[in-house]
């Protein structure tokens, strides 16, 4: 999913980074989301924030909470900035994540919101399970591991 020089709809308008040092991302799936207009036109100028929302599954349907989308100013009706929206996916694709969250104690967190190339927001959840205190110090040592070992081969290359 790279954006590509000749693709101008593509466009990353919110990632989650700390996302993948919290947790354990098994499975990741893309979604579309409700927006109202306002949140459409904040959204074109790059004003999101999905570090500390979360999704759920409530009543048969998949919601994104406290997700920040900047009020639009010259909007004639605004939206709140906090509100819990709707995501769109398939009944299959639904059914799958409420059976991880409720079996297997994982949790849907919301990696990164962007414009595809059609310029539709479209939100990508990752299926995931939180990391211990030795699980992050283990994928820490595994990180700097790598730079030591690329900047050896810098040296000695």
């Amino acid at each position: 999913m790279a954006q590509t020089k000749s693709d101008p709809n593509y466009k990353v308008l919110s990632e989650n980074r700390r996302a993948r040092y919290d947790y354990a991302i098994e499975d990741d799936i893309e979604c579309g989301i409700i927006l109202q207009g306002s949140e459409v036109k904040s959204l074109r100028e790059n004003s999101c924030n999905v570090a500390e929302s979360y999704a759920t599954v409530d009543q048969g349907e998949l919601w994104l909470v406290n997700s920040y989308i900047a009020p639009y100013d010259r909007a004639m009706f605004g939206h709140e900035e906090r509100r819990r929206r709707k995501l769109l996916v398939s009944r299959k694709e639904l059914a799958r994540l409420w059976n991880e969250t409720q079996r297997k104690g994982m949790t849907l967190v919301p990696l990164v919101m962007y414009f595809n190339h059609k310029g539709i927001a479209k939100m990508k959840i990752g299926i995931a399970k939180g990391k211990k205190n030795h699980d992050k110090r283990e994928s820490d040592a595994k990180r700097d591991w790598g730079r030591q070992k690329a900047r050896l081969l810098r040296q000695n290359g």
